[in-house]
């Protein structure tokens, strides 16, 4: 193998940059070519491919985001995108490709694998949905995100005696809500996995009134439903007042945290030894501190599952 390429696919994630930084460096270093391809499977179907130098990932392991840019491409789930990509990549003389990205990246990668061309797929992704790894690149950064709002939120519903509803990202995995819940001492994490009683949110809120508790906090993650009706229908059932904050877009963004870093810069570096040593259609993970590689199918065949040790234990710390 003589040249790979690498992109970025789906949702962007702080520390895909260190991912990038770790590929093309760990590429060069085995003398080989990387070619970085701009926009996501939407850039390969276009040609929008350039060659990467060790200069070209230099002061980009602190940056957010992702320098080669994202977006999400329809066309390439289709035969006839997926073949235009294989063209782009033939046209280059591409023959190893380093996709990094959630589930729907990786169901790409698993296509192109199929059609022969060798993928490896790195798990970029806030959510940590990704079956076969403990974390994803991104998570860490976007769970500190939350608990720094969290403790700011905290301060004014103590001030002013509320019950502060928090919705954060979690279309259909709950992690960031579990953790930055249990992190932050919330009184109520909702997440998809779980169909937690809205009864029994209310007895928690107004077990905590009569004891004499000022302020209350409610983790949701996005995919149990609005933050604002939720809100609504807290306040009729209990005639507390209650706010709500959509935390949104600001949990992708900034710098990654140093956990991110490292996870990105090792998960980065094992893909280009995957694709060294002739492996194709495979993910790299992280599993009790070690480096793992997980057949790509395998991975997508599974659905994903939240901690339940640790959503049992959120709820015997919030009585």
């Amino acid at each position: 193998m003589r040249k790979i390429g690498v992109l970025t696919s789906g949702g962007d994630a702080p520390g895909m940059n260190a991912a990038i930084r770790a590929v093309v460096r760990k590429a060069i270093y085995h003398d080989l070519e990387v070619y970085g391809i701009k926009n996501g499977y939407q850039g390969l179907i276009e040609g929008n491919i350039e060659k990467l130098e060790i200069g070209s990932v230099g002061d980009i392991i602190q940056r957010g985001g992702t320098m080669l840019r994202s977006a999400r491409c329809e066309e390439f789930k289709t035969d006839e995108g997926q073949q235009k990509g294989i063209e782009q990549l033939k046209k280059h003389e591409i023959e190893g490709l380093i996709v990094i990205g959630g589930d729907g990246s990786f169901r790409g990668a698993q296509k192109l694998t199929e059609k022969g061309y060798p993928c490896i797929g790195v798990p970029g992704t806030i959510d940590n949905d990704i079956n076969g790894t403990d974390f994803t690149i991104g998570f860490d950064t976007a769970l500190n995100t939350i608990i720094e709002a969290i403790d700011k939120i905290r301060d004014t519903a103590t001030s002013h005696e509320r019950t502060y509803i928090i919705e954060v990202m979690g279309r259909d995995a709950g992690d960031l809500a579990l953790w930055a819940g249990l992190a932050d001492g919330a009184e109520s994490i909702l997440i998809p996995e779980k169909a937690d009683d809205f009864d029994d949110v209310i007895s928690r809120l107004k077990r905590g009134h009569e004891r004499g508790k000022k302020h209350s906090i409610i983790i949701l993650a996005e995919g149990v439903g609005s933050g604002f009706s939720y809100g609504q229908r807290i306040q009729e059932a209990t005639n507390l007042e209650t706010r709500v904050t959509v935390l949104g877009y600001i949990q992708r963004g900034g710098s990654p945290t140093a956990s991110d870093r490292v996870l990105a810069s090792r998960l980065g570096a094992k893909a280009v030894d995957l694709l060294l040593e002739g492996k194709a259609g495979r993910m790299v993970g992280i599993q009790n501190n070690k480096i793992v590689d997980h057949n790509i199918t395998d991975i997508l065949s599974k659905q994903h599952t939240i901690n339940d040790d640790m959503y049992k234990l959120s709820k015997e710390l919030s009585i």
